[in-house]
C-alpha cells in the first residue's frame, strides 16, 4: 500500500479499504494490518477521519512562479486553511531584519509564528517578519497577505530560497511527523511594486505533502 501511495496509484483523498477487507485480501492478521496502517499514519501518508476511516493524505503542488499566500492557495484548491499561532510579538528589528527589510534601528517589526494547516492537517511551520507600519494594530486573522493588501502593502514579487532538511523534534511535533522526516526549508523575501522589501518569511514544509514545481525554458 505504501508503494501504491508513493507511486500515485492511490491518490490524495482516496479512501483506504477497511481493516476487514485488507485482512481478507492479504491473508495477514488484523494486528499486522493495523500496525501497517499505523505506520502509514505516523509517516503522514494517510489521515484519519472520525467515523469515516482512513484516506490518502492530499499532496500539494505549488508552482514556484506564482506569488500567493497560504490561505489563498488552499482556497483555490477547495481546502480550508487554518492557523495555530505559536507567537505574535512586536519589537525593534535585529541586524538581519534591518538589512533584509531596509529598516532603521527605531522602526519596529511584527514577528508572527504559526503552524499552517489544510483541512486540519499541518503542512508548514511559518515564521514571518514584516514592518509594523504595514499591519498596524489590525487583527491579522488567517491571512497575513490579506492584511497587507487591505493596508496597501501587498507584495508583487518575491525571491525564494529552498533547501532540503531533516525535521528536528520540535518541527516534527508541530507537523505531526517522525523526527528525521524530510522537510523543505523555504525563505521568502517579498517586495512592493516600488521595490521596497515588505516581508521575510522562513518556513518548514512537510516533504511528504508539498511539491514545488518550476517551469524551465531554454534560453534563445
Amino acid at each position: 500500500m505504501r508503494q501504491l501511495i508513493e507511486r500515485g496509484e492511490l491518490r490524495g483523498g482516496e479512501a483506504l479499504p477497511s481493516e476487514r477487507v485488507l485482512v481478507k485480501a492479504t491473508g495477514l492478521s488484523r494486528v499486522t494490518v493495523r500496525s501497517a496502517i499505523d505506520d502509514l499514519f505516523r509517516d503522514g501518508l494517510i489521515a484519519r477521519r472520525r467515523g469515516a476511516g482512513s484516506y490518502v493524505s492530499p499532496h500539494v503542488d505549488q508552482p514556484l512562479s506564482v506569488l500567493i499566500g497560504f490561505t489563498a492557495d488552499m482556497a483555490r484548491r477547495g481546502a480550508e486553511a487554518r492557523s495555530i499561532v505559536l507567537s505574535k510579538t512586536t519589537g525593534l528589528p535585529d541586524p538581519e531584519e534591518m538589512l533584509k527589510l531596509g529598516l532603521s534601528p527605531s522602526e519596529p517589526v511584527l514577528r508572527l509564528s504559526r503552524v499552517r494547516l489544510s483541512d486540519n492537517d499541518p503542512l508548514a511551520v511559518e515564521h514571518a517578519v514584516v514592518p509594523l507600519f504595514a499591519v498596524g494594530s489590525a487583527d491579522i486573522g488567517e491571512s497575513l497577505y490579506e492584511t497587507l493588501k487591505r493596508n496597501g502593502y501587498m507584495p508583487v514579487r518575491a525571491l525564494q530560497r529552498l533547501r532540503s532538511a531533516i525535521a528536528d523534534k520540535k518541527e516534527a511535533d508541530l507537523l505531526r511527523v517522525v523526527a528525521g522526516s524530510p522537510i523543505l526549508h523555504i525563505e521568502r523575501h517579498s517586495f512592493l511594486a516600488n521595490g521596497r522589501a515588505i516581508e521575510v518569511t522562513k518556513s518548514s514544509y512537510r516533504g511528504d505533502r508539498y511539491d514545488f514545481i518550476a517551469e524551465l525554458k531554454l534560453e534563445p
